[in-house]
């Protein structure tokens, strides 16, 4: 069986491709390596997998209707896993289009040649963005999902909706996984850990939204984020939505104590008021993923934070 995991060299799809490496499946990787952070970080990130032998990687941008088509036609994917899009609310305020034409636009080929190749199973990641300023807690993937508070939410909300649209077409299965606040070892360096810890080994100040109170995350460490993926990849169901997250939210105060704690560092810290695009508070429902899906994380924040450390000390501080 072979699975095709877009965005596959990103912090959450090659930890995934190692995942599913390991356990015995043939992988393929399609990347483009954006510059939105250095491709070299993706390229470290994929350098165990590259020496599997049952990994593959196919270079192509999701806008890129030939090479997708390409993709699809020799490889033959029995499973997709469509991780990859423009990351950020905040980054899609300034290119609204951008966003648009690759989460939209990209994950429409992508459900058009899963349809058209008969993949027997889709995941869509989607984000907790897509709840906005919920009415009321935890989010339940029932909740209302219409008001989205930046371009970014828009259009995973946009991606889900055609995914329904697909499966209520073509009886495609759809398992779409709303993500709360990934963080761990490979993160993005616009993540709030990397960011964080990198101003707070350089000696520098950082924004904290609200000084960090009243601000709460439902931090997520990446394993059992994938854990969760597999499951939804391994299990068609149709067409089904799925928070995952910890269902633990933390308050940034403590998050940034905690990051004090771990490093050694002291944060120097620039409190801003919350933007538009931001709510106050993450807070996932996992009921649903855990009855459904078996998902249940087991690391707490402390624990990922240590190993999110152990991770930037090896891979960071020596460039």
């Amino acid at each position: 069986m072979t699975y095709l995991v877009t965005g596959g060299a990103g912090f959450i799809g090659s930890t995934l491709v190692d995942a599913l490496l390991r356990r015995g499946e043939r992988v393929v990787c399609l990347d483009n390596f954006t510059s939105y952070y250095t491709p070299a970080r993706k390229r470290r990130n994929i350098a165990w997998a590259a020496a599997q032998p049952g990994y593959t990687l196919a270079e192509a941008d999701l806008r890129d209707a030939e090479a997708l088509e390409d993709v699809f036609a020799t490889h033959r994917p029995s499973r997709v896993v469509h991780l990859a899009a423009m990351p950020g609310p905040r980054p899609s305020i300034a290119d609204p289009a951008l966003y648009e034409a690759v989460n939209v636009g990209g994950s429409v080929r992508m459900l058009d040649l899963a349809r058209r190749y008969e993949v027997e199973s889709f995941v869509l990641a989607s984000t907790s963005s897509v709840y906005g300023k919920a009415e009321r807690l935890p989010f339940e993937e029932v909740d209302r999902t219409d008001r989205p508070l930046s371009p970014y939410a828009a259009t995973k909300k946009a991606a889900e909706v055609l995914a329904y649209t697909f499966h209520s077409l073509y009886g495609m299965p759809v398992n779409v996984v709303r993500f709360f606040t990934v963080y761990g070892p490979r993160g993005r360096p616009d993540m709030t850990p990397y960011l964080f810890v990198d101003k707070m080994v350089r000696g520098e100040p950082f924004v904290l939204f609200n000084g960090g109170v009243e601000l709460f995350r439902d931090y997520t460490y990446v394993d059992d984020i994938v854990a969760g993926v597999m499951a939804a990849v391994d299990r068609p169901l149709g067409y089904e939505i799925f928070n995952l997250g910890n269902a633990q939210p933390v308050e940034m105060r403590h998050f940034v104590g905690l990051l004090e704690q771990i490093t050694g560092r002291a944060a120097t810290i620039e409190s801003r008021p919350l933007p538009a695009t931001e709510p106050p508070i993450t807070f996932a429902s996992t009921e649903k993923a855990q009855r459904l899906l078996g998902f249940a994380p087991t690391t707490s924040v402390e624990a990922g934070l240590a190993r999110f450390w152990e991770w930037y000390q090896a891979e960071v501080l020596p460039a």
